[in-house]
């Protein structure tokens, strides 16, 4: 079997083994936000960052724009004078904690999105969350890490392959959109 077709067959077994009732309850989660007008916020590092920022576009712009109403979506990675603000001024760890706590209220939705979900500065914001009362959800691979245990709500990506969990982290961005547009009918 070539590379292409390795890859691809891998892939599509990860995808397999998601958990649909935790896939279900992600998407249920990220409607009741919408739907109850509370703020969504988005997060993470390098890859996950990039999720998090096309998350957050898919959300505000492809949902909002669509829908009777705007979806209130941010990515915390997308003020790079704020990032790095807070890691020249404290640590990098407190990159997201600073602005948790000056965007997040109770009841707002919190994802965080780390493939090893050992980050520490996602892990701060996640905590912090807790604590401020919001709803925390973390999108992880491998075994979770400490993300899986801390958020209160979780996806395990069940990879080896950081690749292929990203990969999966944007196809549930997808499918989250997807079934947004045909809950709010459009």
């Amino acid at each position: 079997m070539g590379a292409v077709k390795e890859y691809l067959t891998q892939l599509v077994k990860v995808i397999e083994s998601l958990p649909e009732e935790k896939v279900q309850d992600f998407v249920d989660t990220i409607a009741e936000a919408y739907n109850n007008d509370r703020q969504v916020v988005f997060l993470g590092n390098g890859g996950s960052a990039a999720t998090a920022s096309h998350f957050a576009c898919d959300m505000q712009k492809g949902i909002g724009a669509a829908g009777p109403k705007r979806f209130k979506a941010m990515a915390l990675t997308d003020n790079v004078p704020v990032i790095t603000a807070w890691a020249n001024d404290t640590d990098y760890s407190r990159i997201f904690v600073g602005q948790i706590d000056t965007w997040v209220n109770p009841g707002d939705l919190v994802i965080a999105i780390s493939g090893s979900g050992n980050s520490p500065n996602v892990i701060e914001a996640v905590e912090l969350a807790n604590k401020k009362g919001a709803i925390t959800y973390g999108l992880t691979g491998f075994d979770g890490g400490r993300l899986a245990k801390i958020a209160k709500k979780s996806i395990v990506v069940h990879s080896n392959n950081m690749q292929q969990i990203e990969d999966v982290h944007i196809v549930l961005d997808h499918l989250v959109y997807t079934c947004l547009k045909q809950i709010i009918g459009h």
